[in-house]
């Protein structure tokens, strides 16, 4: 062979190389979206090392990080110290065609955790110069470099958003801002005006309402059409001035909020129509007609029909058509967020009714009382697959007159839990139920149990806590439940060595991720293979932030909204928070789609999931969401010193 062959020889072999290593690299993010030219030239740059089993590639004594190293074969773990009973433990686990580490090169500084060949293990390496020439060069490579695990959450809704607009035809989204669906120039009129004449503009405008401003176009009132039937039926004069049968300060949004939070407020509030304000006047309104047209199931008129239902048999048909609702939002790409709160809006509707037509059915027992709820539902977290969680608070002089008032409200709690089991909201196997003696209680009776439950730090008082610390009313006078919360707070403040028990059970739940494979999945019985999304995946995180928020004193019980205000406070790091909140959202939407998925199948409901069943970028990002729930746990264990 001449040199010239040889040459021609090498070259053809480095091509194939070159072709071979990008083929590689397009099957994984962030690179299955990089142009080719970029992509080209990380490779070309790029060179191929071994690591052996165990053998360290980059530790934090290496100074500054000077390569972006991607895995190729093997894999690759990180390991920092704990502490000196527990030595070094593993952050995570790096598999095929990820990368690392991107946060030490971006801040030009040394990697905080050790990172070694789990096995043998071949790397591809990036020097640094070569890195920033295509952060600047790559807008898709910078995004993920920057963002990392969220531009991968981006991929993955859009991919799904995709697939909805294939399947139905048109774009959807939740998401879509008011200032796009709203009217534009909306009909208004004085204080003044005659109501006939503000009815006869609504009908030459083909409109549903009308607001009433000020001079300055601030909104003063609105009149609807349902109104204008509810002024007729009652022979109200239509020659008086609109002020005199307008509904006063009604509801607005600034024109940035989405449509999501339209339908919320809607059917929180029983209402077809938002006002848009923005810098204190009118700029459009946007109505339940709007958002039909954009959600395909009408969601306010569901609300609506639920809490007007006239007999149990109409809730119970309902319940299909909040799965259909769950279903077409999934379908369309909403996010777990919005899934989990709109099922505990419709959820609440749903127990609202039955209690009502419960008292109806039984008779009033002639003393108030406030339906509470706990643990998923109280955090407005809840799926389809939920069971009940609740109890009754009412208030008494003493434990004579408690005693009285409970026998006389547990026959009415026993048929409520009947009739919302009949409406599908599942028994409690643990009989954590109103219609339990021991869940009827007086307020007094409730906080004598709340500062058990911290004074005595047993493991049935600790899962308690876990359960019954996450409460809020559903239905009646919120005043007692609040005088619970406030209570509590104070106790747990005061209780350093209760907050140390709550972190050490906060621990119990490990995520399903380990040393030497993707995920740990039950190896026998009907579990084999299959992980558990919410022992092993969401309630660490609830744990951690039920914990955290008790003792910063943060009032709310959603988990995601304890993220938010925890960092506001201090309490956590904000790029952690933001971390730990993506995660828990990506766990809850896979969730949401295992149950819709067993829905249609006509299978029992069921968080386990087999990881097998998932493509290649939504496990990375879940075996990534488990990894920062371990985080989460990291560090609490540090904070409490377990």
């Amino acid at each position: 062979m001449t040199s010239k062959d040889s040459a021609a020889a090498s070259k053809t072999a480095v091509m194939q190389n070159i072709h071979g290593t990008m083929e590689f690299l397009r099957k994984y993010p962030p690179f299955n979206q990089m142009e080719n030219s970029h992509l080209a030239y990380l490779v070309e740059h790029c060179q191929l090392r071994f690591y052996a089993a165990g053998e360290s590639i980059i530790k934090p004594a290496d100074g500054p990080v000077q390569h972006f190293y991607v895995v190729k074969q093997g894999q690759v773990v990180g390991e920092r110290p704990h502490s000196a009973r527990r030595g070094t433990e593993t952050t995570f686990e790096i598999a095929s065609g990820e990368c690392f580490p991107i946060a030490a090169l971006l801040g030009e500084r040394a990697t905080r955790t050790e990172h070694l060949a789990g096995e043998d293990t071949f790397c591809l390496l990036l020097g640094k110069e070569a890195f920033a020439r295509l952060f600047g060069q790559s807008a898709v490579f910078r995004d993920f470099a920057l963002r990392g695990v969220s531009s991968l959450l981006d991929q993955v809704n859009q991919q799904v958003q995709m697939r909805a607009a294939e399947n139905l035809g048109a774009q959807y989204s939740l998401d879509t801002r008011l200032r796009e669906l709203a009217m534009q120039h909306p009909v208004s009129c004085s204080a003044t005006t005659p109501t006939r004449e503000a009815v006869r503009r609504m009908h030459e405008q083909h409109v549903g309402s009308i607001v009433i401003v000020d001079d300055s176009g601030r909104p003063l009132g609105i009149f609807t059409l349902r109104d204008l039937r509810r002024v007729v039926a009652d022979g109200g004069e239509l020659a008086q001035p609109i002020s005199a049968l307008m509904t006063q300060k009604p509801f607005h949004l600034p024109p940035d909020a989405s449509a999501f939070d339209a339908a919320l407020a809607m059917t929180e509030r029983h209402i077809a129509h938002v006002c848009l304000v923005e810098h204190g006047g009118l700029v459009g309104v946007v109505s339940e007609r709007d958002l039909f047209s954009l959600q395909r199931v009408d969601l306010v008129h569901l609300a609506r029909t639920i809490r007007n239902a006239g007999t149990l048999e109409t809730l119970i048909a309902l319940r299909g058509d909040i799965r259909q609702l769950v279903e077409r939002m999934l379908a369309h790409g909403a996010s777990s967020t919005q899934i989990t709160q709109l099922i505990t809006l419709l959820n609440d509707h749903t127990v609202s009714r039955v209690i009502e037509l419960t008292v109806e059915e039984l008779g009033d027992p002639g003393v108030p009382f406030t339906w509470l709820c706990f643990g998923s539902e109280g955090r407005r977290e809840q799926t389809l697959h939920t069971d009940q969680d609740n109890g009754i608070l009412f208030e008494a002089r003493d434990a004579s007159e408690a005693e009285s008032i409970r026998q006389r409200l547990l026959p009415l709690a026993q048929r409520i839990n009947q009739q919302l089991a009949r409406c599908g909201f599942a028994l409690c196997p643990g009989n954590i139920m109103a219609g339990n003696p021991q869940l009827c209680l007086s307020r007094q009776e409730w906080a004598r149990r709340f500062s058990t439950f911290v004074r005595e730090a047993t493991p049935e008082n600790l899962l308690g806590s876990s359960i019954y610390f996450d409460l809020r009313t559903v239905w009646g006078d919120d005043t007692g439940c609040e005088q619970l919360r406030q209570q509590l707070f104070r106790e747990v403040a005061d209780n350093s060595l209760f907050q140390r028990m709550l972190a050490a059970n906060a621990l119990q739940h490990r995520p399903p991720v380990g040393r030497f494979r993707d995920f740990v999945v039950a190896r026998k019985g009907a579990e084999k293979d299959t992980l558990d999304l919410k022992k092993e995946g969401l309630t660490p995180f609830v744990d951690g932030a039920r914990l955290l928020a008790l003792v910063h004193g943060v009032r709310t019980c959603n988990t995601l909204q304890r993220f938010a205000e925890l960092v506001r406070l201090g309490a956590i790091e904000r790029l952690d928070g933001a971390a730990y909140e993506e995660a828990y959202h990506f766990i809850q939407q896979t969730r949401l789609q295992l149950h819709q998925l067993q829905a249609v199948q006509g299978q029992p409901f069921s968080n386990r999931l087999d990881p097998d069943s998932l493509n290649h970028l939504d496990r990375r990002i879940l075996r990534e969401s488990f990894r920062q729930a371990q985080r989460l746990q990291t560090s609490l264990s540090l904070r409490y010193q377990l």
